[in-house]
């Protein structure tokens, strides 16, 4: 007797095609709440509203399936039946979009090019993780380092040569698939001063139209920057009409290799340098030697009288330093009539902040430690450890996030010493994806609240690293006694793993800041 060889079913191949024709690769009004298309390298993730001050946008979030960076497409208007978009492709920049720097242009640019969709009435700014040029952002932070150490002798540019690196490790890859996802034909106007970003948009398959240059008056700390820019071929001409002198750095930068903690070998310390940080609510806080030069013997009363003052008030401060709150545009005008005077340079005195730079190889995750001041062994500082959120990079009608950061810088700087330690982890670590995910839930109706997001996500309240935080917190105390900056009493109880963190590393919280005031 023979054994029958069975017969393989035949394959439908017509049917399985039909769920990878164009229509399987677009989101629309038809599409399943829980489809999650993916063409090329970029995965879909989710959609949400995003209210910010030029206007409500829609933020559709993807993420690359190779190297897992997330991209934002941030939409105003029916960008499907929009014939010509206003379009820019923008790189993140921590340092100014988060920490508040005034040391590049990158946040300007990003706000301005919003600002201007808006007023085009369509558009989409594609959001890239790309920091330093792609680079990331300790080779960028080594580049801060070096170029600070010879004082801006060698340009940024200069700089990634010495550290053995190209001068741009962008890519655009996920633009075009973006641009299929999102349903998009139409063509684009490049908001750039980039010839190399409208060249990246023609690769990818792209029609453009033609581009516009989005430029700002230089400041002192970014002269300097901004003048490489334009000698790389950057579209720029404002860095050669200009009267501003650039800021020296008040105290020195030394470069160094980098190393593993010995008390904590998994964090490699690779960076540190100053960050100007732009006065917030116009408080500038100055010393001794600055008010002398800034006001001479004219009492400074005298600047707080008349029909338009020039001061609001003055506060003294521990340590010989002066709070100084200034009325920008009363000064302006009278510096329009008293160029060089010098009390103008207090427009542009910083909060100066020294950045660290640290690696984590048990996570291959960065952490950036802000400082302030140099503390003394009787001194106990002001700390925040400060959750990053990305979409708070964006110019939201909700500062919230904004205004801890802020609240929380200006504390560390009255008082003279103090340390943030940013987390970048969003959603409460749970990740910028699952944020997203949450906001989409949430506006959907779908879910309640964030708690019960976080249920269907299948993560819990809380996934931060508040061991790694404290671990490099301590390398920078001059002991374990603190001032510690909290949301509430409310979120202080909620986050057990927070205070089991602090406990575990013997860190005694002197004074507990509470930015809100709802009680437990």
């Amino acid at each position: 007797m023979t054994d029958k060889i069975p017969q393989k079913d035949t394959v439908d191949i017509e049917g399985m095609l039909e769920h990878f024709t164009s229509s399987a690769f677009t989101l629309n009004n038809e599409s399943h709440f829980y489809e999650r298309p993916i063409y090329g390298t970029t995965l879909y993730l989710a959609t949400c509203d995003l209210s910010l001050r030029y206007g409500d946008f829609k933020g559709h979030i993807f993420q690359d399936i190779i190297h897992k960076g997330y991209v934002i497409a941030l939409t105003y208007g029916d960008i499907q039946k929009a014939d010509l978009l206003y379009t820019r492709i923008h790189s993140s920049c921590v340092t100014s979009e988060t920490l508040q720097g005034c040391d590049c242009d990158c946040l300007q640019q990003l706000e301005g090019a919003i600002e201007r969709i808006a007023e085009k009435g369509q558009g989409i700014l594609f959001y890239l993780m790309q920091e330093g040029r792609g680079v990331g952002y300790i080779a960028k932070a080594r580049d801060r380092m070096l170029v600070q150490a010879t004082e801006d002798t060698i340009s940024t540019f200069e700089a990634y040569r010495i550290l053995g690196l190209k001068k741009d490790y962008r890519q655009y890859r996920n633009i075009g698939p973006i641009c299929k996802l999102l349903n998009i034909e139409s063509g684009f106007i490049l908001l750039t001063n980039n010839p190399d970003k409208a060249k990246a948009l023609e690769e990818q398959g792209l029609t453009l139209e033609g581009t516009e240059t989005l430029e700002f008056d230089p400041g002192p700390f970014n002269l300097a920057y901004l003048t490489s820019k334009m000698e790389a071929g950057h579209i720029l001409e404002k860095p050669l009409d200009t009267h501003i002198r650039p800021m020296k750095l008040p105290e020195p930068v030394v470069p160094f290799k980098p190393y593993a903690l010995p008390e904590a070998q998994r964090f490699i310390y690779v960076a540190s340098y100053l960050l100007p940080i732009k006065p917030i609510d116009d408080e500038v806080v100055i010393t001794e030697e600055q008010f002398k030069k800034f006001f001479g013997e004219q009492p400074i009363r005298e600047l707080m009288g008349g029909s338009k003052p020039l001061l609001i008030s003055y506060k003294i401060l521990r340590d010989q330093r002066f709070l100084i709150k200034v009325h920008a545009q009363n000064l302006k005008e009278y510096l329009d009539v008293n160029p060089g005077a010098p009390i103008g340079d207090i427009l542009t005195t910083p909060y100066w902040f020294r950045v660290h730079v640290y690696t984590d190889i048990a996570t291959n995750e960065d952490f950036v430690v802000l400082t302030y001041g140099h503390p003394e062994n009787y001194d106990i500082p002001i700390v925040r450890l400060h959750s990053e959120s990305i979409f708070n990079r964006f110019p939201v009608k909700d500062m919230q996030n904004r205004k801890k950061y802020e609240t929380s810088v200006k504390a560390i700087v009255k008082y003279g010493h103090g340390v943030i330690i940013l987390l970048y982890n969003d959603g409460r670590g749970a990740g910028f994806g699952a944020h997203a995910e949450d906001m989409m839930l949430t506006q959907r109706g779908y879910s309640k609240d964030t708690d019960e997001s976080y249920q269907k996500l299948g993560v819990g309240y809380d996934s931060r690293d508040y061991d790694a935080a404290m671990i490099l917190l301590k390398h920078h105390l001059p002991h374990n006694c603190i001032q510690m900056v909290m949301n509430s009493p409310d979120s202080l109880v909620r986050k057990t793993d927070y205070t089991q963190a602090l406990n575990h590393h013997k860190i005694e919280v002197d004074k507990w800041i509470f930015l809100e005031k709802k009680q437990v």
